[in-house]
């Protein structure tokens, strides 16, 4: 691993997005508007507070999962990785520039979402929303990770979206959002234990009930951390210089 050549990979992709306005703007403010549209569906804080911590983690990692794997396949289908590959780059390092990039956008995107369910739309935290603020980062990452190892096995970017049911909705189905986890099924309930994202919703749902930093709030982010590091890790070991 190269930290300069990581850091140019990194810096080289946010140009891309730099030139590409419709992209930025989608990455940057759908979530906040999916947001106040929810609030204005309820129109009722209290109904707003108790859906709404859940969603927030959830849509930002919907719509990096959609990004990372159609921009990381793009770059393998017009023949730009195949360049890149040539040159003394590992795999670590060019998976890892796209981590950097896109998690600074996962910052900026969650961070606006954040700040305006919380002073404008009425989201009552009784917990940190610093703490509320760093789980819906690592939401983000954490889809902006599955994006890129998917990306890995798709042949074309209409196969990536594809890939979004098999990856994304179980999660969102299973994650406790529509049904308390502990009233599925036996089987339901293992699969859901068995999913990253049931962890930061329940994390999500905690912060927003609770003060309290306790060892569950803990054992939640470090699974989230732990599944972005693994899928970031897997993206890179089985990443290849082009599409067949």
């Amino acid at each position: 691993m190269n930290a300069t050549i990581t850091l140019a990979t990194a810096r080289r992709i946010l140009t891309q997005l730099r030139h590409d306005p419709r992209t930025i703007a989608m990455l940057l403010l759908v979530p906040t508007l999916l947001m106040t549209l929810l609030r204005f569906v309820f129109n009722d804080e209290l109904v707003f507070s108790r859906i709404a911590p859940a969603l927030l983690g959830v849509f930002p990692f919907v719509i990096m999962f959609l990004i990372a794997s159609v921009t990381t396949l793009r770059e393998r289908t017009t023949a730009t990785l195949e360049r890149l590959m040539t040159m003394p780059m590992a795999k670590l390092d060019l998976i890892l520039g796209y981590a950097i990039a896109f998690g600074g956008i996962a910052v900026c995107q969650v961070g606006i979402a954040t700040g305006v369910s919380v002073l404008w739309l009425g989201l009552d935290v009784a917990g940190s929303v610093w703490t509320l603020l760093l789980i819906a980062v690592l939401d983000a990452l954490l889809g902006m990770a599955l994006g890129l190892l998917v990306s890995a096995f798709a042949t074309s970017e209409f196969q990536a979206i594809q890939f979004m049911p098999l990856f994304v909705l179980p999660q969102f189905l299973l994650c406790g959002l529509l049904q308390p986890r502990d009233s599925m099924g036996w089987v339901l309930n293992a699969l859901s234990d068995v999913m990253p994202l049931s962890y930061a919703v329940d994390a999500l749902t905690q912060v927003t009930r609770s003060a309290e930093v306790d060892l569950t709030l803990l054992r939640n982010l470090v699974v989230v951390g732990a599944c972005v590091v693994l899928a970031v890790v897997l993206g890179a070991a089985t990443l290849r210089r082009r599409t067949p």
